[in-house]
């Protein structure tokens, strides 16, 4: 059971259009911004960085869900994993891949720039932090530097989003817990142990 109760979507006018934005991209709202709202400052500040990283710059939108996905697994945050898991099936990355994330070292599903790219995520989900120099260096092997950022940025939107909701023990959506829950079960991802 979730420690805050998010706030009623009815309540907060001011934050339609975002939640709007946000629906249509991900297909519902995260609990995680309605408890957010609290803080409606928070909340606006958010969904700007948060658009910014995932529907903006130069790599692929199903790369991005990949690393968030990765490094969401290394910290353990069940509740992004599902949101990302679900995240990159809507853009375009089949649930054969998806699956294999969570060995993509030895899968030939993937190529050597998306490799160093879920390598670092993984690394830079471990508490603590385990990137070292070779990780990056092999990073800008296959990335600019501004696509290394870009990297960087995933990876960091998420290191707030698995503390903010695995602290705030946020309840899972449908849609995303359907999704993990199907796919992601014979790798013993469970539904939240909040729920």
């Amino acid at each position: 059971m979730t420690h805050i109760t998010p706030k009623q979507r009815e309540a907060l006018p001011e934050l339609e259009p975002m939640f709007q934005m946000v629906e249509a991209s991900m297909g519902f709202l995260p609990t995680s911004m309605l408890t957010m709202a609290h803080w409606p400052e928070l909340t606006q500040a958010f969904g700007g960085l948060g658009g910014t990283i995932l529907n903006s710059g130069e790599l692929d939108a199903g790369l991005k869900q990949m690393i968030a996905f990765a490094v969401s697994n290394a910290a353990g945050c069940r509740y992004c994993q599902a949101h990302t898991a679900n995240s990159a099936q809507k853009n375009n990355v089949s649930a054969e891949k998806i699956q294999a994330v969570f060995e993509f070292e030895s899968s030939d599903l993937f190529s050597a720039r998306e490799k160093a790219a879920l390598r670092v995520a993984v690394h830079a989900g471990m508490v603590p932090n385990a990137v070292e120099a070779e990780h990056m260096s092999e990073l800008s092997e296959h990335f600019s530097e501004k696509q290394a950022v870009e990297v960087v940025a995933v990876i960091s939107l998420f290191g707030f989003l698995n503390r903010w909701n695995d602290t705030m023990a946020t309840t899972l959506e449908r849609s995303p817990k359907n999704f993990a829950s199907e796919q992601l079960a014979s790798h013993g991802w469970v539904s939240g142990k909040h729920e």
